[in-house]
């Protein structure tokens, strides 16, 4: 009993030490460049196309993070779209969550292997680049972000660990990453970064002709785990901004 409680300990004293040195680790990027500062979705009917946009203090996109050289422990920036749409409108199996269109960066791994975001020819650079993605977020109270992208299986990478077998997997859109083993899809929206605004393309006929939703933007700093079996494969550590101040969801789809 007493070394079950001393290893309970330990494994707690070890998630808690993890989630203290990827919170500061966030905090080293926080600058204007995702101080948000407007938020709108507009929906373009000559093109049946809603424009995901955002605006920050500084220069978006600007700041990007810097290699931690490996998939575990990786840092991810994000502009993230929160909204009231729902998994089965983005192509995924029904489960509960927060959908979200989220705009990340992460030079240590790619995670879009169907599209060529800087145009070399080579499919497995582009991490780096600015590129869009779906997830399905969670509250979790393991991070100090206190959010996860929802898991169905482990990672591939995750140390004595084996990803689910596909036929155990949720219905995934095809364009999502193989072996992740979370709610996460990798659409190839356009996604622009210029001045102080970034924006999204999204085809409207990709998320199941829905104008009708709410949605909100999250700035914040992301990271991957795939060693510590306490806490999520990709977790949110530091939030740098929320547009409407309290995660409300306030906001419509307005038409141009």
């Amino acid at each position: 009993m007493k070394k079950s409680v001393l290893t309970l300990a330990l494994l707690s004293a070890f998630a808690t030490a993890g989630r203290a040195q990827s919170a500061a680790a966030g905090k080293a990027y926080a600058s204007a460049d995702y101080t948000p500062k407007k938020a709108t979705v507009n929906y373009l009917p000559e093109l049946e196309t809603l424009v995901f946009e955002f605006q920050v203090a500084g220069s978006a996109g600007k700041t990007q993070p810097r290699p931690a050289g490996k998939t575990d422990g990786a840092p991810v920036l994000g502009y993230v779209f929160p909204t009231t749409l729902k998994s089965t409108d983005i192509g995924m199996a029904a489960t509960e969550g927060i959908v979200a269109l989220a705009l990340t960066s992460h030079p240590d791994f790619e995670d879009t292997p169907l599209w060529d975001e800087n145009g070399d020819g080579d499919y497995n650079n582009d991490g780096l680049v600015w590129h869009a993605h779906w997830v399905v977020l969670i509250k979790d109270s393991r991070v100090a972000g206190g959010f996860s992208v929802k898991e169905f299986g482990a990672m591939k990478a995750m140390a004595g660990m084996d990803n689910m077998s596909p036929a155990a997997a949720p219905k995934m859109p095809p364009t999502s990453t193989p072996g992740m083993g979370m709610y996460m899809d990798s659409p190839g929206f356009t996604v622009t970064m210029k001045g102080n605004t970034g924006r999204a393309v999204v085809p409207l006929d990709r998320i199941n002709h829905r104008r009708d939703f709410k949605f909100d933007l999250v700035t914040c700093y992301m990271e991957v785990n795939a060693s510590d079996k306490n806490r999520p494969m990709l977790g949110v550590y530091q939030v740098y901004g929320v547009m409407s101040g309290n995660l409300s969801l306030p906001y419509t789809v307005a038409a141009k």
